[in-house]
């Protein structure tokens, strides 16, 4: 089956079988997926310092836990001077992108605000610095105008590939709607971003086939980029109803690295983050995630006092250490798995890159 690893042209099947791993094949399939990591896109691994720019949300997912009927969450939006602080402090300590995250809202206030945001980013540093926006469904005209204004890059997750199990995780109406989640990703591959997507893993009703189906959509988007990790529920949702059903903590991270080795394999060049839910299961999980053929890292740099608000799943990391503190710990861990940060560098996609040409 392992001859299989250098070909990016896995079947169905074959991915299956590459999801049941356990043990010693599951180790050497991370290991393979790293070493086709290195071969394409080296060792470097890419920094967006993760802003949680608002947890204001429009929506209703299950999962969420800042989902608009989650009553008891204390709602904000970061101010554009606490923005920019944010940013220039990470400019200074040599990360070359950030990320703007919110809950997904598309009143005209927040499209400004986000506008102005990307203009005083590129403006501030000179162009230099990458600005991945990670803030839901919009319409064509407000993609095109934050990538007019400076945004590289954009992710929107489409959470599973599987119209039917999305139904099982939503609302049934007008603002969650799976074709319209595609046609919003196809929106932004037009409009000219990088483009990244991702799916939770372990969901509840979710199956194997369905995780391999997942893969191979990512596939045929031709993405860009990728976020994408376990599913952890939250007691304050509507799907913590099923918890019964999932499967243990340890086997959805098992199964998390697995996803993230695979995708290496099908798609050798793209840029893949080791998310912090990985970290919310196994203090070392995003390491290992990148030693399973992740490239990217995204450390919360959000003001302290609001991160507790954005809560999107019970244990969510919040950090005892400072930021400069925090960064170099993570320099020294990766350090030992022969991975090195990529400080002044917007790290994008060379699939991006080639792509384009």
């Amino acid at each position: 089956m392992f001859d299989t690893l250098q070909n990016s042209l896995l079947t169905k099947e074959d991915i299956i079988k590459l999801l049941s791993l356990t043990g010693e094949e599951q180790q050497r399939l991370c290991d393979d997926a790293c070493a086709i990591k290195l071969q394409h896109v080296g060792n470097k691994v890419w920094l967006r310092g993760l802003i949680e720019l608002s947890n204001l949300c429009e929506k209703d997912c299950y999962y969420c836990g800042i989902r608009r009927s989650n009553d008891p969450v204390h709602r904000y939006i970061l101010s554009h001077n606490e923005v920019m602080q944010a940013v220039n402090d990470a400019y200074a300590k040599g990360y070359g992108s950030v990320a703007i995250q919110s809950g997904e809202i598309s009143t005209k206030a927040f499209i400004d605000t986000v506008d102005k945001i990307v203009k005083e980013i590129k403006k501030n540093t000179h162009g230099t610095m990458g600005v991945t926006l990670s803030c839901g469904e919009q319409t064509k005209e407000t993609y095109r105008r934050w990538f007019e204004s400076g945004a590289d890059r954009y992710l929107l997750r489409i959470e599973t590939s599987s119209a039917e199990l999305y139904q099982k995780v939503h609302p049934h109406n007008e603002k969650h709607s799976h074709s319209q989640r595609i046609n919003a990703l196809q929106a932004l591959r037009r409009t000219g971003y990088q483009v990244g997507t991702g799916v939770m893993i372990g969901l509840p009703f979710q199956t194997t086939e369905q995780l391999a189906d997942d893969l191979l959509f990512m596939k045929q988007l031709d993405i860009d980029m990728c976020g994408m990790g376990p599913y952890i529920e939250n007691s304050h949702t509507p799907l913590f109803a099923q918890r019964n059903q999932l499967l243990p903590l340890t086997e959805r991270f098992n199964l998390s690295l697995k996803m993230v080795a695979v995708l290496r394999l099908l798609m050798p060049d793209i840029n893949i983050a080791a998310t912090t839910a990985l970290q919310a299961i196994h203090k070392g999980g995003r390491e290992k995630a990148i030693s399973a053929g992740a490239n990217v890292l995204m450390p919360n740099i959000t003001p302290k006092q609001y991160r507790d608000s954005y809560f999107l799943y019970d244990g969510k990391p919040l950090s005892v250490h400072n930021n400069e503190d925090e960064l170099a710990l993570l320099e020294q861990r990766l350090r030992e798995t022969d991975h090195e940060i990529g400080y002044f560098q917007q790290g994008n996609s060379l699939h991006y890159k080639t792509r384009i040409q």
